[in-house]
């Protein structure tokens, strides 16, 4: 199964905790990391605090999306990840983006795809960069998608 994961960290280092979000996405026991996006600087939405550093990874895995959720989860709390209220500034998170075109709702603990992917241009844009003709289920293409999002900005760094 390829997963797709949304990363991004706005407290500390946020550019040294994306990296290393990565290199753990890389070590993941049941996962094998399949690609990675260019790194994106942005300003928070619904959300206060520093801009954000983004990038999405593509994981092959032989794990199920819950137990996919759980080892994000295990990496955000490796980085000191609180959650005192929705949108607060983080020093990392990890979104199960999309988990091969299936459709899971299992809420409130997993829904996917993500429910404002399509709406984020920090999403789509590094989407965009690695996976331009990926559809995301109910949505469309994300090349389509990301043009929706135009007006929102992002810089792609380095």
């Amino acid at each position: 199964m390829i997963a797709w994961v949304g990363i991004g960290a706005n407290l500390g280092d946020a550019h040294a905790n994306v990296l290393d979000a990565i290199e753990r996405l890389s070590r993941l026991p049941g996962a094998t990391l399949r690609q990675t996006s260019p790194l994106y600087r942005t300003a928070p939405i619904d959300s206060s605090g520093d801009d954000y550093v983004n990038a999405v990874a593509a994981l092959d895995t032989d794990l199920d999306a819950h137990a996919l959720l759980q080892a994000l989860f295990a990496i955000e709390q490796a980085h000191g990840r609180e959650r005192p209220y929705r949108n607060a500034p983080r020093t990392l998170d990890l979104d199960l983006l999309l988990y091969g075109d299936q459709v899971i709702d299992d809420a409130p603990t997993l829904i996917v795809p993500h429910p404002r992917m399509h709406e984020r241009a920090f999403v789509l844009a590094p989407l965009a960069d690695v996976a331009p003709d990926l559809v995301i289920p109910g949505r469309g293409a994300v090349r389509a998608l990301r043009a929706q999002v135009a007006d929102q900005a992002i810089e792609r760094l380095g």
